[in-house]
């Protein structure tokens, strides 16, 4: 099943865009989605043959040096601008398609000076500024996407989001850190919680600090989207390894970092 998804043909991610502007006519012509179609036009290989880095936002980011990362490409998620300052660089790309972060953080996402991809369901949440793109919305369909503004399935982490994005730049090797695939809290997948202490599931401790809500991971899926990510990459030359310290997942071949430079 991981085989067939991974390798999803240019036709397939045509039928689910026909589906999805059949399912909500609205998207299609709103002229935000048009523009962001426009604008993702402009990251077609823009990037070919580069490596990236994804950047997870797990606690072992704080046993790296992360200064190293100043001249490499690289996509953060969510609130990674709370290392920013300490960790001497800012990421290439950002990325947010969880409304619950957008609806508390919009402001401090719209701050932040770098191209930032937006999940549909955060339109409203986030000014439509010029360095801002929409992405489709969340697909009910398991797949790879093409193209991200006309079809996206998630796969429950911004981080397979990351990678659909990585590829569609043209990048050969995407390199992730601080995917540690690992929560001290439990439960349901999905379920919205409201942080009652410091966070301990990512490298800051006001990152869902007390009183900020957030949603359960969804670990088994997103292993599934990982899943589907490194059979895409292979199948076209490419490859994502995984250089996270002490991290959990074991989907991808891993790397050391520090070897990496």
């Amino acid at each position: 099943m991981r085989r067939a998804i991974g390798r999803l043909p240019g036709a397939r991610d045509s039928l689910r865009f026909a589906q999805r502007v059949a399912r909500n006519p609205k998207w299609f012509v709103e002229p935000k989605r048009w523009v962001s179609s426009w604008r993702m036009g402009a990251y077609y290989n823009k990037h070919k043959g580069k490596r990236a880095f994804i950047i997870g936002n797990g606690p072992s980011l704080n046993q790296m040096d992360l200064s190293l990362l100043k001249n490499e490409y690289t996509f953060g998620a969510n609130r990674i601008y709370l290392l920013f300052p300490r960790a001497g660089f800012q990421a290439t790309y950002l990325c947010c398609v969880n409304p619950t972060v957008t609806e508390q953080f919009g402001a401090e996402l719209s701050a932040q000076p770098m191209p930032k991809f937006l999940g549909w369901r955060c339109k409203d949440h986030v000014p439509f500024t010029d360095d801002t793109i929409l992405l489709a919305p969340p697909s009910r369909t398991p797949g790879f996407s093409l193209k991200p503004t006309h079809v996206l399935w998630e796969g429950a982490t911004v981080t397979y989001v990351a990678m659909q994005l990585a590829f569609y730049m043209g990048f050969s090797e995407v390199i992730l850190i601080g995917v540690d695939h690992n929560f001290v809290d439990k439960g349901d997948p999905h379920t919205k919680i409201v942080s009652q202490a410091d966070d301990a599931n990512h490298f800051d401790p006001n990152y869902w600090g007390k009183g900020v809500a957030w949603n359960l991971p969804d670990l088994e899926m997103s292993e599934t989207a990982y899943g589907v990510a490194k059979a895409q990459y292979a199948a076209h030359g490419r490859r994502i390894v995984d250089a996270t310290v002490g991290g959990k997942l074991t989907v991808f071949p891993k790397g050391d970092y520090a070897s990496l430079f």
